[in-house]
C-alpha cells in the first residue's frame, strides 16, 4: 500500500529554528513537562498498479477498484520542553486504517485493509512570532506495526491472508501553535509516517490534525540572595586621618514605583493608561529641580528563568524611558534604565513558599510586590 506525497511537511521544518536563549513568563515558567492530544484525519493512497500485477500474475484481469483511503487518526504525546526554542516528544499513534475492493475476470473480487500504529521520539524546534504564538517543525524515529488481511472471493482464492509487519522509520512534520494561557494551548499540524504495508511496499501515511496541549506546573525555584561582596579596605596613612565618607545626593523627589501587574499588560512592556498618568505627574513634580539624573530599574518576580526576567525587566524599564523621553521631553542621555530581573525582591526568601501547594494564583499573587519599575531622581552634585 503506497501513500500520497506532499512536499509540504519537507519545506514547513524551515520555520523552525533551534537557537537563541530560553524565555519564560515572568508569572510561569513556561518550560518543562507537557502532554496533549491531536485528533485528525489521515490520508493514503492505494497502490492501483501493485495489486493489477499481483492480480496479473495469477492470471486475473482487474475489471474495477473500490477504495477507501482516508480514516480517523490521533496521537497521545508527551514531552519536555528544554528552551523556547528546543522540546524533545514522544507518543503513541494510530492511523487508523484502509482497505480496497478490486473486482477481476474471471469473476471474483479480492479485499484488502491495513492498519498502523505505534509509537515514536520526535526532536522539535520551535521559533516563535510572539510571546503567544509560535510555528515548529519536527523530525524523529518511529516503531510501526502493520497489521494486513486479505480477502478473496469467486474465483481468487488467498493463501496467506493475516499478515503484519513491525519496524523502525522516519517521520517529519510541522505545524502552528497557540498559548491560551501559560497552561493551555492548541496545535494544528501536519506529519508524515514513513511505513511498510505488510506485502513488501513501503509508502507515506500523512496526518491532518488539531490537539490540545497541557504545560504541567513546575514547582517554582526558591530565591537565594547572593552574598554581600566585601570590598577590601585600605589602611590609611599614618599621619592623615581618613577622608570622610562621600555620600549621594539625595532624590529630588520620592522614588516612583510602578506595578507591573496594575501599569503593563501581562507579559508586555507597553505602559498602560494608569502607568502614563502616573509618570506624567512624575515629570510635573519634576519640573524646576536641579536634577543630574533619572535611575529606572525593572524589577520581576522569580517564577520564570533568569535570562527571560532580565530581558522583561529590561524591556519594561525601557519602555518607561522611552515614555519620559517622547512625553516630558527629559534629555534620553540624563535617564538610565536598566533591568533588574529577580535579583531585588521585597519579599523575604521563603516568604511565599507555603503557597506552593494553594496553587499557582495564590503563589502568583503573594510575589506581587516584587514585580515592579521603580523610576527615581538624584539632585546635581
Amino acid at each position: 500500500m503506497k501513500t500520497t506525497t506532499s512536499k509540504s511537511i519537507l519545506a514547513a521544518l524551515a520555520l523552525a529554528v533551534i537557537a537563541g536563549p530560553a524565555r519564560a513568563d515572568d508569572a510561569t515558567e513556561a518550560l518543562g513537562w507537557y502532554g496533549g492530544l491531536n485528533l485528525g484525519q489521515s490520508l493514503a493512497t492505494i497502490d492501483n498498479e501493485r495489486i493489477a500485477n499481483t492480480l496479473a500474475s495469477e492470471g486475473f484481469i482487474q475489471t474495477q477498484i473500490r477504495k477507501d483511503t482516508r480514516d480517523l487518526g490521533f496521537k497521545l504525546f508527551g514531552g519536555y520542553q528544554l528552551n523556547r526554542q528546543f522540546a524533545l516528544e514522544g507518543g503513541y499513534f494510530d492511523l487508523g486504517k484502509f482497505n480496497f475492493t478490486a473486482t477481476t475476470q474471471p469473476p471474483g473480487t479480492l479485499e484488502g485493509k491495513a492498519k498502523f500504529k505505534g509509537v515514536n521520539l520526535d526532536a522539535v524546534g520551535i521559533l516563535p512570532f510572539t510571546d503567544k504564538f509560535s510555528a515548529f517543525g519536527r523530525a524523529g524515529v518511529q516503531y510501526a506495526k502493520t497489521k494486513a488481511s486479505f480477502k478473496g472471493s469467486g474465483a481468487v482464492r488467498v493463501v496467506n491472508p493475516d499478515r503484519s509487519e513491525k519496524g523502525a522509520n522516519y517521520k517529519v512534520g510541522a505545524g502552528l501553535q497557540y498559548a491560551l494561557t501559560p497552561q493551555l494551548g492548541l496545535r494544528a499540524e501536519l506529519e508524515r509516517y514513513r511505513m511498510k504495508d505488510a506485502i513488501g511496499n513501503k509508502g507515506d501515511v500523512d496526518l491532518a490534525s488539531l490537539g490540545v496541549i497541557y504545560r504541567f506546573k513546575a514547582a517554582p525555584v526558591a530565591y537565594t540572595p547572593p552574598a554581600p561582596a566585601t570590598a577590601p579596605v585600605a589602611a590609611p596613612a599614618v599621619a592623615e586621618a581618613p577622608p570622610p565618607p562621600v555620600l549621594p545626593p539625595p532624590p529630588a523627589r520620592g522614588p516612583l514605583t510602578l506595578s507591573a501587574d496594575s501599569q503593563f499588560d501581562f507579559d508586555q512592556a507597553t505602559v498602560k493608561l494608569e502607568g502614563k498618568r502616573a509618570l506624567d505627574q512624575f515629570a510635573l513634580d519634576l519640573k524646576g529641580s536641579n536634577y543630574q539624573r533619572i535611575t529606572i530599574k525593572g524589577h520581576t518576580d522569580r517564577l520564570g528563568s533568569t535570562e527571560y526576567n532580565a530581558d522583561l525587566s529590561s524591556r519594561r524599564a525601557d519602555a518607561v524611558k522611552s515614555y519620559l523621553v517622547e512625553s516630558a521631553d527629559i534629555p534620553s542621555d540624563r535617564i538610565e534604565a536598566r533591568g533588574m530581573g529577580e535579583s531585588e525582591p521585597l519579599t523575604r526568601p521563603g516568604e511565599c513558599d507555603d503557597r506552593i501547594d494553594q496553587g499557582l494564583a495564590d503563589l502568583i499573587a503573594c510575589l506581587q510586590p516584587d514585580r515592579r519599575v521603580e523610576v527615581e531622581t538624584f539632585l546635581s552634585q
